[in-house]
């Protein structure tokens, strides 16, 4: 399959789902990898993946403690205007995108990704759409919605996060994907570990094994791009280069 087209810059349709009122969140770890949508009685409604990133610096944060750390030792200097510096760290600029390889019980496999437009269907295969391209790290991120109501026609899921451009430090970027079930807790899954020239993640799972739905975080860094993430897990698709066109 290839994945040379322009960028599509319309606006998929926007849908707002219950979460289950669930106020209380689970963070899936190493140690807790695991959670069966079905015995939480999730395996119905719409599941919504939210990814939200930041582009920020790694040390702005230390700056702004070493600063304020300053003020308490030196009250005077809060009265004093703060010397802008002419060199100094820059903003990290990383544009993230959330995307989905799917396998359906008859054997359909494909992706859902902004390159090539491929961005799903939400009521017919393969039951999952992107919302859209979040080149920012604006606060709404990048969203996926599974229909789990077809539950019966899916094999399982991957779901994933790729660097289209910027430099390669998930750690820097402080993404966390938020999974929104239909009812139960939300989960989260942080990227934050250290995978210096790392340009994708495996994010989790989601599979239809013996009639019960799961979800097992992964949280695989590849220094290569979907093909890489494709030859992990077997799933035997046909990959291009693609891009997306300048804002």
């Amino acid at each position: 399959m290839s994945f040379l087209g322009n960028w599509w810059r319309g606006g998929a349709p926007k849908y707002e789902f219950d979460s289950g009122g669930a106020s209380y969140v689970v963070e899936l770890t190493k140690r807790n990898p695991v959670v069966s949508l079905s015995k939480q009685g999730a395996a119905s409604g719409h599941l919504r993946v939210n990814l939200h990133w930041q582009m920020r610096s790694s040390d702005l944060g230390e700056r702004g403690g070493r600063r304020t750390s300053s003020l308490l030792r030196h009250p005077g200097r809060l009265f004093k205007p703060e010397v802008v510096q002419a060199q100094g760290p820059a903003v990290v600029k990383i544009d993230l995108d959330l995307a989905c390889m799917y396998e359906l019980k008859d054997g359909t496999k494909g992706v859902v990704q902004p390159l090539g437009n491929f961005l799903g269907e939400l009521n017919a295969p393969p039951y999952v759409q992107l919302s859209g391209d979040d080149r920012f790290g604006s606060p709404s991120g990048e969203t996926l919605y599974i229909n789990m109501d077809h539950r019966d026609e899916i094999k399982r899921l991957l779901i994933f996060v790729y660097i289209y451009d910027g430099t390669p430090a998930f750690d820097r970027t402080h993404a966390v994907v938020t999974l929104y079930p239909s009812t139960g807790p939300r989960m989260e899954i942080r990227l934050d570990e250290r995978a210096p020239q790392a340009r994708s993640c495996a994010i989790f799972m989601l599979e239809n094994t013996k009639d019960e739905l799961t979800v097992r975080r992964e949280v695989k860094y590849v220094y290569g791009f979907q093909a890489e993430l494709d030859r992990l897990y077997g799933w035997g698709l046909q990959w291009g280069r693609g891009y997306k066109s300048k804002v």
